[in-house]
C-alpha cells in the first residue's frame, strides 16, 4: 500500500522513523524546533522528541556543523539541517577538512555518522548568493556521499539509509519542491545509497538528471514522445557513489545521450557523467554527449533573466534533436 505525500512529508517521516528507531538520532539547526523548520519540514518533531532531540541553534553554521561533528565522532546520529546549502558555505571547514576526513585521519578508530541536509539549487528570484548549486562541490570530496533527491518515496528511502550510514553523507533537496507530490509506500523500507533508477523506458536517447531538473527532463521527453521520439530518462538521486552502470546500460541501447544539470557547466556533475560515459561506452555513441546546464555566469534577480539562465524542457529537446542529427 502507498499515500499520496508531499517531499517534506516524505522527509519528516524519514526523521521521525529513525528517530523513534534509534535514540542516538537527533535534529539540529536554525528553527527546526519551535518554528517548525524554515520549510515545515520538522513540523510538529519538537512536541514528540523534547527540545534535547530538536535543537534549534544559533544563525552560526560553521558552529553548529561544528557541533555536530563532535557529536558524530562519540557515538550520536546527527541530522544536521542548513536552511539552505548556500548558508552552508560557512560551514565547509567542519564539512570537508573533519567530517569528511575524521575516518582516514583516525586510522579507521573514529566514524562520522553525520547527515547535512537543506535545499540546493535556484528557487526562483533569490539572486546569485541564494541560488547555487553544490552537488559537484560536496561530490569533489572524498569521505563524502552526496544524495540529491525529488522523489518523495527516494527521498524517505534515502534519508533513512543516510541516517543510518556511518559515513558523512550531504543530504540535496529543493526549496521549491517541497510541495512535490508523489506515491511512498507504507511501513518500513530503504533505498540503497549508490544506485540510479530509470524513470522511464526509451529506446532513442538517454536523458539522465537528478533532484528538480528530473521534472525538466520529465516534461521534454513527453513532448518529445509526440514528435516521435522516444526517451529514457535516468534519475541519479546518488552523486558519489555514482552509479555509471546504468547510464551505460542505457547508453548501449539509445546510443545517445543528454545529461540535465543544474548547475554550471565546467566541472560539474554533467562533466563527470560525461567522462565516464566516454571511458565506458565510448564505441556505443552515435553522437558526442551533450549537457543542458545553467548559463556560466551568476544567476540574475530579474525574472526573464532567470528563465533565460535556467534548464527547460525546451533546451532539452533542442539538446535531443542535436544528438539525433534532426
Amino acid at each position: 500500500m502507498s499515500r499520496i505525500l508531499t517531499l517534506r512529508d516524505a522527509l519528516r517521516e524519514a526523521m521521525i522513523e529513525e528517530m523513534r528507531r534509534d535514540p542516538n538520532v537527533f535534529l539540529m539547526g536554525e528553527e527546526v524546533a519551535q518554528y517548525n523548520g524554515a520549510y515545515k519540514v520538522s513540523k510538529g518533531m519538537l512536541d514528540e522528541f523534547g527540545s534535547d532531540r530538536v535543537i534549534d541553534t544559533p544563525i552560526a553554521e560553521l558552529g553548529f556543523a561544528g557541533i555536530g561533528v563532535g557529536a558524530a565522532m562519540n557515538g550520536l546520529r546527527p541530522i544536521v539541517e542548513f536552511m539552505t546549502w548556500n548558508f552552508a558555505i560557512l560551514a565547509f571547514d567542519q564539512i570537508i577538512n573533519n567530517a569528511a576526513k575524521t575516518l582516514s585521519q583516525s586510522a579507521g578508530q573514529f566514524n562520522c555518522p553525520i547527515v547535512f541536509r537543506g535545499p540546493s539549487g535556484a528557487a526562483g528570484q533569490l539572486a546569485q548568493q541564494h541560488s547555487q548549486t553544490f552537488e559537484s562541490w560536496m561530490a569533489n570530496c572524498p569521505g563524502l556521499k552526496v544524495i540529491s533527491i525529488i522523489d518523495p518515496a527516494d527521498s524517505k528511502g534515502l534519508l533513512k539509509s543516510a541516517i543510518r550510514d556511518d559515513d558523512p553523507v550531504c543530504f540535496m533537496e529543493s526549496e521549491s519542491m517541497y510541495g512535490f507530490k508523489g506515491e511512498v509506500p507504507e511501513g518500513e523500507y530503504l533505498v540503497p545509497i549508490g544506485k540510479a533508477i530509470v524513470r522511464k523506458e526509451g529506446s532513442d536517447v538517454t536523458i539522465v538528471s537528478f533532484n528538480k531538473m528530473m521534472e525538466v527532463a520529465k516534461k521534454a521527453s513527453e513532448a518529445l514522445e509526440k514528435e516521435g521520439i522516444n526517451a529514457e530518462v535516468i534519475d541519479m538521486r546518488t552523486i558519489r557513489p555514482l552509479d555509471h552502470e546504468t547510464i551505460v546500460a542505457s547508453v548501449k541501447k539509445t546510443n545517445r545521450l543528454v545529461v540535465v544539470d543544474e548547475s554550471w557547466p565546467f566541472g560539474g556533475v554533467s562533466a563527470e557523467i560525461a567522462y565516464e560515459i566516454q571511458k565506458y561506452a565510448f564505441d556505443y555513441l552515435d553522437a558526442p554527449v551533450t549537457r543542458v546546464n545553467s548559463a556560466d555566469t551568476s544567476l540574475p534577480y530579474a525574472a526573464p533573466f532567470v528563465e533565460e539562465y535556467m534548464p527547460n524542457p525546451d533546451k532539452v529537446i533542442k539538446a535531443v534533436k542535436e544528438v539525433m542529427y534532426r
